[in-house]
């Protein structure tokens, strides 16, 4: 193991905590209403017609055709992002990719998959779907109506990927049935609430995943978005009870489809404790690859990448 001993913060990003308390951590209950909430989001998401438009991309790829694409979402937001088809071969599958808090400039090509569609969206709000006045800034983002659960921006990005999803079946309704989700750190969060409620995914990849376990993420020292919350949290103590309706923890819990968890052992942005509540949630069908850090270089690092690399290519497989 490659556990960083030294690093530039106050702080110490492994929490004090061994592999075997990480691995105990169970998610918090379900506050009342919150399968409801989720279901009635999610119906309103499939009503939406995303009416998918492509055009040529200044990104080029020998492997891949690359488009630019745009999407509707809820509130009919338009969803900026990138689409990528190999160039040989049929697609039998398709994966959505989302992104961390810092945006997404352009698409990933090493996703060691083949036969495969995979949709690169920015969330509302970010990157290819920048809107005022909503922030890119992280600290800001994460913050756009927070006090309104029907209106918290982090809901309409959950939306945002179920109605990339529904794009992807519009352009190739044979990959129906063979959708799969990745996301990493924002990404991871996002995907842990969408998942459960989107009967479409049939298997998910989530990293260094963030929004686990509020009580803990709400409390502990950390470099990322939670910072931002943490602070106006002092000045308006009752955010943590509408937060309890957006924790990717609880909602892993409901996950039912295989799913490949990489949390980190050390992490200065989201602490490992709420990623291990993510990634110890869901009830079955879940393989854990633990990190020895995110967010944060460290010895050993491309060794574990190159392993985790095969297991990413084995669970998104075309059938």
């Amino acid at each position: 193991m490659s556990v960083p001993t030294t690093h530039p913060f106050d702080f110490d990003p492994t929490y004090g905590m061994t592999l075997e308390q990480l691995l105990a951590i169970r998610p918090p209950p379900a506050p009342e209403g919150f399968a409801a909430f989720w279901e009635a989001r999610y119906r309103k998401a499939l009503a939406v017609d995303p009416m998918p438009s492509l055009s040529g991309s200044t990104a080029s790829h020998p492997d891949w055709q690359v488009s630019d694409i745009v999407y509707t979402s809820t509130g009919s937001f338009q969803i900026g992002g990138w689409l990528l088809v190999p160039r040989t071969g049929i697609v039998r599958r398709a994966l959505v990719v989302g992104h961390g808090y810092g945006g997404r400039e352009q698409p990933d090509f090493d996703i060691p998959v083949e036969e495969t569609a995979i949709l690169f969206p920015c969330f509302r709000g970010l990157s290819r779907s920048a809107r005022p006045p909503i922030s890119e800034s992280p600290a800001w983002h994460v913050l756009n109506d927070i006090d309104k659960p029907d209106d918290y921006i982090i809901a309409g990005c959950v939306e945002d990927l179920w109605l990339a999803v529904s794009a992807l079946v519009r352009l190739f309704p044979e990959t129906a049935g063979h959708i799969g989700y990745s996301g990493i750190s924002f990404g991871g969060g996002i995907g842990a609430l969408a998942i459960p409620f989107d009967e479409r995914i049939d298997r998910g990849y989530l990293e260094v995943p963030t929004f686990g376990h509020r009580p803990l993420w709400l409390t502990l020292p950390t470099t990322g978005s939670a910072q931002a919350v943490q602070i106006y949290q002092r000045r308006h103590p009752g955010v943590l009870e509408n937060l309890r309706l957006f924790d990717a923890a609880t909602a892993a819990a409901r996950i039912s489809v295989p799913m490949l968890m990489a949390p980190a052992l050390f992490d200065p942005a989201v602490a490992p404790p709420c990623q291990f509540a993510v990634a110890n949630a869901p009830p079955k069908f879940n393989e854990s690859f633990i990190l020895d850090a995110g967010h944060f270089d460290y010895v050993g690092a491309a060794a574990q990448r190159a392993l985790l690399r095969e297991k990413i290519g084995k669970l998104f497989r075309a059938p």
